[in-house]
């Protein structure tokens, strides 16, 4: 079959090159297409599935919405890890498929499991996450406000009805998330005192405003030759008519609900907050693509979008980009388009200056674009991302070497006595076959050698498998085109006469290594006995080799993950940020282009974080412009130093695609997690300290972090029966005075296109204080008026905060990140250390490791069994080469 292809490609020739030109035309056409990034997205196939239960504690959300929804999602088709984390108020499950699991099947056996989950009332009904990947978060913008008189949340509402809409309009965009700022609601602010004087109770209001607040249809009448469409309508639209409802009737005077409540608006509770370049709060809008689509291409049409919003702002709301994830993969392509620029040319001069020819160099080289062309082919076939690991990957060394062997060897037969007097095509012909077979399984090898690679599975497959596909791309192009290409332009190009001579290069390293070459084979013994004494002391110094499992690229922007106390406040966290904010910037005013900080969850709960944990971004100027630090570890090292005797808080450095990375691989953060499974939370937590010392011992540990699971403040009311039976009260109605005390929803006011929500809550004063919460006046059935601390016991207790739950069983993580040395035998020490010095009461506690160690091991434990396969194939290939054992060895 190669000899027929040989002599086709000899024979039509100038088609062979034509052909090869409309291929290049037709891939440079297609390369714009090329999704480009700067990881291959390693995201597994996965669904989030967020509940909001207002109101109840991490335990009652584990207990009555987690639950239910892990029993249903147990045992679905290509199920491959299933998690959970409940908290106050969110529950939140996170369902991982098998690789090559459709997103969009997935997504719906999820939806069809729970809709059989049977909820509590008052739970609102489970939703899905965004359909974008691990790494889809690809636009931070800050919407502000110009001056003082501008509010947060008439930011918020211009950010949820102008910006969102208009963003989400973008193709390729899953979701426009909404983080800080303040939403508009309208508010019934109930007064208990004037409810007692008006003898009016709780559910009369409520009654009143949800039969109010409505509209309704009478169907039709026939008149003649028209129809007329009966319209009943009472829905309030503005405070006035909401507080001229009436609630109830005293000896014939009306009672509205001006005269026993507040009728205002007000803002809703809030979930989260940004702060920005110390200036204060302001709401940023995240935004992120659908799964398989390129970052580089939604980022410029997002911002295209964004630059058109923008231009139609008030006056009071400016807008600013924080992060774009084009400025790190401009840079990052840029980076590689110049490596192999510049590798290209520096291959291009040695084949020059080894070939002593300019005509040979020239057909040499051609085998350069054209293998890069049906790489990048390959690559736009297979789905492949172009990236640092994948288009890095390319050797252009390997990529003409075949091409190489060819025409020095061609050269060579062309330069014997009377070969211009022989059939130009036949000596070529002649040539390639000699040096076929030889080149081929080379180049067989060359790609068995990542055949190890191809076989990863999981993570690290999907990091590390488009890089070898890339490579074997490039290599099969080599192989088409010292068949067919690289012998058409050899036989068109190539002098009819070469010259005997080598090149004075040539010469000069056969005049080093004669020598060389006599002494060896002069003392054999010697020289075999010094190569197997090296390759023993390499053998050795190998088992110390560290390991790592992800490369450390730096992206040119950091993220401090900042811990304070379980029940610090929003308004004392952004107060601590801003100051922090502050600080960096006077700090760094070289170094720090950005800095920004968001706390607390988003709108959608993409990353359920609570008011106490904060995400610090910081970007970076161009490195020509720093003068404090020349590296991005020493500058990590300068920012460690500033923040760390600012007391109550813990806190750990990483990068905003690193995160999300080590999110993806085990729900954290960190280079390693230590995972312990377990029921009882104090033993847990017992044990997680233990292994906090343990971690804080082993070199290279650093940002140390005991996942925070109890501590949270709550005001506990726990109704007593007996007295609710003595007064006649129905538990519910009781629950809702309790709910009230966040707002009950009782419906919409509606704004043209805005609807905002229309709650009744009591004062602040009353919820501001446990004592007054206990002066609550409940109202029986009979008209009797019992205070809350009467049916109730109140009391201040501390409860967990987040309970995190894998495979259906509680957890706790300790989390580290490894410097100045490798994860691998970090990992190594701590667990013989863990496993001699920490004991468990029972099975049912264990410990496993997680983070990118997890993936290491698993890429271990698949190459210890493929590289001794892909050895003997190797050896394989050797021996058909050679038909001889002692050859191939």
């Amino acid at each position: 079959m190669i000899d027929a292809i040989l002599k086709l490609s000899l024979r039509y020739r100038i088609f062979v090159v034509f052909g090869m030109l409309v291929f290049a035309a037709f891939s440079l056409w297609m390369l714009p297409s090329l999704t480009i990034d700067v990881f291959p997205d390693t995201t597994p196939v996965q669904v989030q599935i967020n509940t909001y239960a207002t109101g109840l504690a991490a335990e009652e959300v584990e207990r009555q919405v987690t639950f239910p929804i892990e029993q249903e999602i147990n045992g679905m088709p290509k199920l491959n890890q299933l998690r959970s984390l409940s908290k106050f108020g969110l529950s939140q499950v996170t369902v991982t498929f098998d690789d090559g699991t459709n997103i969009y099947f997935a997504r719906q056996q999820v939806t069809e499991r729970i809709n059989n989950a049977v909820l509590p009332a008052g739970v609102v009904k489970p939703t899905l996450g965004p359909v974008a990947t691990g790494l889809g978060e690809i636009l931070h913008f800050m919407v502000q406000p110009v001056s003082p008189e501008t509010s947060l949340t008439d930011v918020r509402t211009f950010f949820d009805w102008v910006v969102k809409p208009g963003l989400r309009k973008v193709p390729g965009v899953a979701e426009i998330n909404a983080w800080g700022g303040e939403k508009k609601q309208y508010q019934i602010r109930i007064d208990p005192d004037r409810l007692i004087t008006y003898d009016i109770s709780f559910e009369q209001i409520v009654d009143a405003i949800k039969s109010t607040n409505m509209n309704a249809g009478g169907s039709n009448i026939e008149r003649g030759t028209e129809t007329l469409i009966i319209q009943g309508m009472a829905r309030t639209k503005t405070l006035d008519e909401i507080r001229n409802i009436v609630v109830g009737i005293k000896k014939d005077i009306p009672i509205q609900i001006s005269d026993v409540a507040v009728v205002m608006v007000g803002n809703d509770s809030r979930l989260g907050a940004i702060s920005y370049m110390g200036k204060g709060e302001s709401v940023m809008g995240l935004g992120f693509m659908l799964i398989g689509e390129s970052s580089n291409t939604i980022t410029h049409r997002l911002k295209d979008k964004y630059e058109i919003i923008k231009a139609g702002l008030p006056k009071d709301i400016k807008m600013d980009i924080a992060y774009d994830r084009t400025e790190l993969v401009d840079k990052v392509i840029g980076t590689v388009r110049g490596n192999l620029f510049e590798g290209g040319l520096l291959v291009i001069a040695v084949l020059f200056i080894f070939l002593g020819n300019l005509r040979a160099g020239i057909v040499v080289a051609t085998a350069i674009p054209f293998s890069m062309f049906f790489a990048f082919n390959g690559m736009m076939a297979f789905g492949i991302a172009g990236s640092l690991l994948s288009l890095g990957a390319i050797d252009f060394g390997m990529v003409v070497d075949s091409s190489v062997v060819l025409v020095e060897h061609l050269m060579r037969r062309m330069g014997e006595e009377g070969a211009e007097k022989r059939n130009r095509l036949e000596l070529i012909y002649e040539a390639a076959m000699e040096v076929r077979m030889p080149t081929l399984f080379g180049e067989l090898i060359i790609i068995i050698v990542y055949l190890p690679i191809l076989t990863l599975e999981g993570v690290e497959g999907k990091l590390f498998r488009p890089m070898a596909l890339t490579v074997v791309f490039a290599l099969v192009g080599s192989l088409i085109l010292s068949l067919t290409l690289i012998p058409a332009l050899a036989s068109l190009l190539l002098p009819k006469k070469m010259s005997h001579s080598e090149p004075i290069v040539v010469r000069l390293a056969v005049w080093i290594y004669k020598p060389i070459l006599k002494l060896v084979l002069r003392f054999r013994i010697a020289a075999i006995m010094m190569v197997v004494g090296v390759s023993l002391v390499a053998v050795m110094m190998a088992r110390s080799l560290g390991s790592e499992f992800i490369p450390k690229l730096s992206e040119g922007a950091i993220v401090i993950n900042i811990f304070r106390p379980v029940g610090t406040s929003i308004q004392e966290a952004v107060r601590y940020n801003t100051k922090l904010e502050n600080m960096v910037l006077a700090a760094f005013p070289d170094e720090v282009k950005r800095v920004w900080s968001r706390l607390g969850s988003p709108e959608v709960a993409t990353d359920p974080m609570g008011p106490e944990e904060t995400d610090f971004f910081i970007t970076f100027n161009p490195r020509e412009k720093w003068t404090k630090a020349k590296t991005q570890e020493e500058l990590i090292g300068l920012v460690d130093r500033l923040i760390k005797p600012l007391i109550g808080q813990e806190y750990s450095f990483t990068q905003p695609i690193e995160q999300r990375v080590n999110e993806m691989i085990s729900g954290v953060r960190a280079d390693v997690a230590v995972k312990i499974f377990g029921d009882d939370f104090e033993v847990l937590k017992k044990k997680a300290e233990q292994v906090e010392q343990i971690l804080k011992n082993i070199q290279g540990a650093e940002d140390i972090l005991v996942e925070p699971v109890s501590g949270q403040p709550v005001l506990q009311i726990k109704l007593k029966q007996e007295q609710l039976a003595i007064h006649g009260l129905a538990a519910k109605n009781v629950l809702q005075h309790i709910e009230t005390l966040g707002g009950q929803p009782l419906g919409e006011i509606l704004e043209g296109e805005q609807r905002f929500p229309l709650v009744a809550k009591f004062p602040d004063n009353l919820t501001s204080r446990p004592e007054a919460v206990g002066a609550l006046i409940v109202t029986s059935a009979s008209g009797e008026k019992i205070p809350l601390a009467g049916i109730a016991d109140i009391q201040e207790i501390r409860g967990p905060s987040r309970i995190s739950r894998e495979w259906g069983q509680r957890r706790i993580t300790i989390q580290c990140n490894v410097r100045n040395r490798d994860v691998g035998s970090f990992v190594t020490e701590a667990q013989k250390q863990i496993k001699t010095k920490v004991s468990f009461p029972t099975s049912r506690y264990r410990v496993e490791w997680g983070g990118q160690f997890e993936q290491l091991a698993a890429a271990k434990s698949r190459l210890a069994i493929i590289v001794p396969i892909s050895l003997l194939m190797i050896i394989f290939l050797l021996y058909l080469t050679y038909r001889n054992m002692t050859d191939t060895l």
